[in-house]
């Protein structure tokens, strides 16, 4: 064969084997930040899965590297925005904490909105497409989801009806709890959560409304003695999203993999995380005989019951929201 023959055909295979193999994705390193201890629930419950099913599928291509307790900015406020800015890819935080940014997502967070057989995170990814996107500029969320229901933890106070909160300051996480506490007649004061041992340990609270995993959480059971269950008190909405532009530039290869780990996927781990968590924990409040634990009754709720159901229809009409709900509560 002559040689400008074979040299052609060499050319050929050359190009012919550039085109058949696949440029090879770049190796990536997300950052995620959050402002609690790594002992929190949200360590098991969201940020684990994502870490190790993002590692497992991209082998090891795509990982993530967290920064837990407040590395990245210690104010647990200013999550969001840090990632909008790219202080961290990832972050994870509470709606209630920039209340008026998320109106129509804290729809959730109302006492009632959440009928039985239905879960949180459901009720956001529902209405997300329609109603809740632009609740969040800048950012893809990874995982929405919501805490087991709030109850009473107090210090020194037994809580069995609302007239038993008259005078007293809760702590509560955001507008919708605020709303609720003062309907009952006591005080809101909205402080994060890594202040509330301190606030009822000194008095300047005289008891908090959250989930119960949020006793152990914070080591509440060591300042609190008392614990009211069955009222409705709504839940707590949490969010995980990911600067939009640091979504947009990975490799369709990792936004791949991303998606499959993430979405209602992974907001179902954290609901679910988060409602086992609970059950442990007033299993553990329960078997301490030095704690009050008070299960309400039928009877003992209702008043409660007619307070937070009168609210919620309020706030939602004062919304224009009714849409909104509506869109949530559909079946799949």
């Amino acid at each position: 064969m002559k040689a400008w023959l074979r040299g052609s055909i060499a050319s050929l295979m050359l190009a012919s084997s550039m085109v058949a193999v696949p440029a090879l994705t770049q190796a990536e390193e997300l950052s995620l930040a959050h402002f609690v201890a790594p002992a929190h629930v949200v360590t098991a419950s969201v940020v684990e899965p994502l870490v190790e099913g993002v590692k497992a599928d991209s082998n090891g291509d795509l990982t993530i590297r967290v920064y837990p307790g407040g590395e990245l900015g210690a104010g647990p406020m200013e999550q969001y925005v840090r990632a909008v800015q790219g202080v961290a890819d990832i972050t994870w935080g509470l709606s209630g904490y920039t209340s008026s940014q998320f109106p129509k997502s804290m729809i959730v967070e109302m006492p009632g909105a959440v009928p039985e057989g239905m879960t949180g995170y459901d009720m956001l990814w529902n209405a997300f497409d329609d109603h809740l996107k632009s609740e969040f500029p800048g950012t893809h969320p990874l995982a929405l989801w919501i805490s087991e229901p709030n109850v009473f933890i107090m210090k020194d106070h037994e809580i069995r009806s609302p007239g038993d909160l008259k005078g007293l300051r809760i702590r509560v996480s955001g507008s919708v709890s605020g709303a609720l506490v003062e309907a009952f007649g006591a005080t809101p004061v909205q402080m994060p959560a890594g202040e509330m041992y301190n606030a009822l340990q000194t008095g300047l609270i005289d008891g908090i409304v959250t989930g119960s995993s949020a006793i152990n959480d914070f080591k509440l059971d060591e300042v609190a003695n008392s614990y009211t269950l069955g009222a409705p008190l709504g839940n707590i909405m949490f969010y995980l999203v990911m600067n939009q532009a640091r979504y947009d530039g990975l490799s369709p290869e990792h936004k791949a993999i991303l998606d499959k780990h993430t979405g209602r996927t992974l907001s179902q781990k954290g609901e679910e995380g988060w409602n086992a968590a609970a059950e442990r924990t007033l299993q553990e409040v329960r078997a301490d005989p030095s704690n009050t634990v008070i299960d309400l009754t039928a009877e003992e709720i209702a008043p409660f019951t007619k307070i937070a159901d009168d609210l919620r229809t309020k706030l939602i009409a004062d919304m224009g929201a009714q849409d909104v709900l509506d869109a949530m509560l559909k079946k799949n």
